[in-house]
């Protein structure tokens, strides 16, 4: 199957796609469907009797489904994976992919918000659906939230300073633009002002979304949804992500120690990354790291 370049271009595509170890009469998650490129591989692998569930809350995305009648899809955030795997009649599956990069399709079109290089609403939601919207977080969260969103989110150095900042300025102007908001934020930017923005816009990106409340309960929910020997793949883009992956991967939880055995086995002490090569095809690439695990 050839992929559309509409949307997004799948990152470590075929080393995801291996790490799954398909089963041509299995049944699989792609959490994140977005350009389909990973979807596309799987079921390329798969024979008349494999299933794939596909997951994307981003309405753009399903302009890329391919006519096959062993994709099934579902239009929503990835953190209700156990309810339509329930829904569907499917106890268990044989294995999940999921990467969690924000699309180039997102990152490129305007209007939806995500890049600090064009004007456009302050939006950045990868559900439209949703009411909650980078303008909102901005306008509307305490002082202490801002800062713990920009501090731990972020990594921004000034986080505290940037947060007083955004409270005592937003009464008389708006940030309802990326424009606008650069505007209210310029007195406070320290050091390379691309670099820090693009801190601050990956900070609001994630609470508008709730990512990390998303992809924690995905680990979860995987590592009750999955088959002995059944295999997690995932792509992380930052190592707060990443962060959050090799915990759980390792320990079946955040806590420093774990109650019960861990229910996975790692399989990639170091995490995958692109070749040369594929950085060279896609720099938005060079951040991405692959790690897996099976379960025990």
């Amino acid at each position: 199957m050839t992929a559309p370049t509409f949307y997004h271009q799948p990152v470590l595509l075929h080393e995801a796609v291996a790490g799954l170890a398909i089963k041509p009469g299995g049944t699989y998650v792609d959490a994140t469907f977005g350009g389909g490129g990973h979807s596309r591989e799987i079921l390329s692998q798969m024979d008349k009797n494999g299933r794939l569930i596909a997951f994307d809350q981003d309405e753009d995305a399903w302009r890329n489904q391919p006519d096959d009648s062993r994709l099934i899809p579902v239009k929503e955030n990835f953190r209700y994976m156990r309810r339509f795997l329930r829904l569907y009649g499917i106890a268990e599956v044989d294995g999940i992919l999921a990467d969690l990069g924000v699309s180039s399709f997102q990152f490129d079109t305007a209007e939806r918000g995500f890049s600090i290089r064009f004007d456009g609403p302050m939006d950045a939601r990868m559900d439209r659906r949703s009411e909650v919207t980078a303008a909102s977080v901005v306008m509307t969260y305490p002082e202490a939230d801002l800062h713990q969103i920009f501090e731990q989110y972020g990594e921004v150095r000034n986080s505290k300073q940037l947060a007083k900042h955004i409270v005592s300025h937003r009464k008389v102007l708006q940030a309802d633009t990326i424009e606008t908001f650069k505007a209210m934020i310029a007195p406070v930017i320290k050091g390379n002002p691309m670099r820090y923005l693009a801190q601050v816009f990956q900070a609001l990106r994630i609470e508008t979304n709730d990512e990390f409340g998303a992809l924690k309960e995905l680990l979860q929910q995987a590592a009750t949804s999955l088959k002995p020997g059944g295999r997690l793949c995932v792509i992380t883009f930052h190592s707060l992500e990443d962060r959050i992956v090799k915990q759980f991967m390792k320990r079946g939880t955040w806590a420093y120690e774990a109650d019960s055995p861990p229910p996975l086995k790692m399989l990639t002490p170091k995490p995958v990354a692109p070749s040369d090569a594929e950085i060279k095809r896609n720099p938005r690439a060079g951040s991405a790291l692959l790690r897996i695990a099976e379960k025990i």
